[in-house]
């Protein structure tokens, strides 16, 4: 009882100060003082209002998204309790789902939670869940930053303000390299898993839901991503149809681990984890067969003769590539990263 009273005065104290504080470009009380309840000490309670008030702001301008990621980072930075610093990540997750361009230009999150350490040294289990979740949205936020200037080069590209000559790249390598970065992340999320029963809380549920979601859509995409490159296998380079034989040898290792990762969290209670779609078994037969295409004489001749040209257009659909990738499946879910009510005070409307 005495815990629970001393960490809702922390929250009230912190309140207090945020009312204090003046409005500048990098703080909003108003926005402050939402990030504070959204992520309260209490771990049995998840304030889904405050939080949908904040992805209500980003979505209204995008000069919200730096007092947003400056309130986060404070609150982030101060923190060592487990609650405050899973529910920030949650937030923080549901932040990249919101589709404006400018949570693209994020890039390496401002605040590190890699060697996080609770104050409560029982909490281990904790902490390396938060660590491996931190590590996700780092990530993450990398890659969305990475694939915005990308668009951003190629925009210049077509236009002709392009001022520096960088190797051009076909169209089939950049999916590869496309579906090796979502590999990358798959590995990194498939890492965030509780280890004990003690763990099993409405708050480390709600977090689950939200990983299950997001591996969902990510798998997704990888596996529409291999069937378009191999539609085009037998008139790719000898270096392209290299990478994608090692992509299909990785996604045939990720397919197991997803499986016992989707197994895991049905056990563990995660509800998402019973909506998981149909994970493709590849065959070791398959492998060799795209093996022996790859070192036939008729390929290697071929591959010899032809280069890949630029202009080939490419089979991975913008739906895939697009700038909210990959986290646009996430948009109808219930969680706290996705709710979509946008509803917030009337006074901040007029302030709009």
């Amino acid at each position: 009882m005495w815990k629970k009273a001393s960490e809702a005065f922390k929250d009230f104290s912190s309140l207090c100060v945020v009312n204090l504080a003046p409005r500048s470009s990098l703080r909003n009380p108003d926005i402050e003082a939402a990030v504070i309840k959204a992520t309260s000490h209490n771990d049995s309670h998840i304030d889904y209002h405050s939080a949908q008030r904040i992805f209500a702001w980003i979505r209204v301008s995008s000069h919200y998204v730096r007092p947003v990621m400056s309130a986060i980072s404070t609150r982030m930075e101060k923190t060592r309790s487990w609650t405050v610093a899973l529910k920030g990540l949650m937030l923080l997750h549901g932040v990249f789902s919101c589709k404006v361009p400018a949570v693209q230009k994020i890039g390496r999150l401002p605040f590190n939670l890699s060697n996080y350490r609770d104050r409560n040294p029982n909490c281990s289990h904790h902490e390396e869940f938060i660590r491996a979740y931190y590590e996700f949205l780092d990530k993450k936020s990398s890659f969305l930053f990475n694939h915005s200037q990308e668009r951003k080069d190629q925009g210049r590209t077509r236009r002709g303000k392009e001022t520096k000559e960088k190797p051009k790249q076909s169209s089939m390598m950049k999916d590869l390299v496309w579906l090796e970065n979502l590999q990358e992340l798959l590995d990194i999320l498939l890492k965030i898993k509780p280890q004990k029963e003690k763990m099993m809380n409405v708050l480390v549920l709600e977090a689950m839901d939200c990983i299950m979601i997001e591996i969902f859509d990510i798998y997704i995409r990888i596996c529409n991503g291999i069937a378009g490159v191999l539609v085009r296998i037998y008139s790719a380079a000898t270096s392209e149809a290299g990478k994608a034989l090692s992509i299909l040898q990785k996604a045939a290792v990720q397919g197991e681990e997803l499986s016992r990762y989707v197994q895991f969290s049905k056990d563990f209670g995660v509800l998402k984890a019973s909506e998981c779609p149909k994970i493709v078994n590849i065959r070791p037969e398959d492998i060799r067969a795209l093996e022996q295409v790859i070192n036939s004489d008729a390929f290697q001749q071929r591959s010899e003769q032809s280069s890949p040209k630029e202009e080939d257009k490419s089979m991975m659909s913008e739906e895939d590539k697009d700038d909210d990738a990959p986290n646009d499946s996430t948009s109808d879910s219930e969680t706290t990263i996705t709710d979509d009510s946008e509803d917030f005070d009337q006074e901040q409307e007029k302030r709009n």
